[in-house]
């Protein structure tokens, strides 16, 4: 079986003046379909530059990185682009949710951005927020919601394009520990029904709700105690 993401000798150096950072110096890594991955590290580590490349927001100055059998390695920002919205469900930390818009709304938007018709539209946010449990929220707005609802609705909002892959940075960082078991709760439900999920956290026991995980220190990728195989 080959795998949903696959990332061989990865690099990225950024040049700040005369002086070039190497912020990942060979990421060897395979997520497969199904899987549910946390990565996880220090300040500096590298995560983010990681979870940019990951999220098609960023190209390797090196390596080879495919997505969903697509080499998405050295394309331009337009390709990028159309890869994100098509293959890349993303939850953010910070919901990154429209204050003026429904959650119904909110959960549209990338199949406004997709030329999806309206009557569609509607029709795949309702079934996403359902499968959500926000049925009886979906014309509240982000203010008239809590921050757990909110995150649902970020997670709705995911899903709704049907991405290969559900990318999640920090999803419970902004969330009390009561809502924070709820997302996990969610995540396990929707990694069991068979989403593939990589989640980037710094919290531990986070982490441990993840079928795998892998540690980024210097750059560098370690697999966890409890990993199953996630870096090769």
């Amino acid at each position: 079986m080959n795998p949903m993401l696959s990332m061989a000798e990865v690099r990225k150096t950024y040049a700040t003046g005369a002086v070039e950072v190497e912020a990942l110096r060979g990421i060897n890594l395979n997520v497969y379909a199904g899987d549910y991955v946390a990565i996880m590290g220090p300040s500096g580590s590298g995560k983010s530059t990681l979870m940019h490349i990951i999220g098609c927001l960023d190209v390797p100055t090196a390596g080879r990185y495919e997505l969903d059998g697509i080499d998405v390695s050295s394309m331009t920002e337009k390709e990028l682009a159309e890869v994100r919205n098509r293959k890349i469900g993303f939850v953010f930390q910070s919901f990154n949710l429209l204050a003026s818009l429904t959650a119904q709304r909110n959960v549209e938007l990338p199949l406004v951005y997709a030329g999806v018709p309206a009557a569609e539209r509607r029709e795949r946010a309702l079934a996403a927020l359902t499968k959500v449990g926000l049925a009886e929220r979906v014309n509240h707005r982000p203010g008239e919601l809590s921050g757990g609802q909110q995150q649902r609705v970020s997670v709705a909002r995911a899903l709704v394009t049907d991405p290969a892959l559900v990318l999640a940075d920090e999803p419970t960082g902004n969330l009390d520990s009561h809502s924070t078991a709820e997302i996990l709760d969610l995540f396990a439900e929707l990694n069991e029904a068979g989403r593939t999920i990589v989640m980037i956290t710094h919290e531990a026991d986070v982490a441990a709700r993840a079928k795998s995980a892998v540690h980024i220190y210097d750059g560098l990728l370690r697999e966890d105690p409890i990993g199953a195989g996630a870096a090769k």
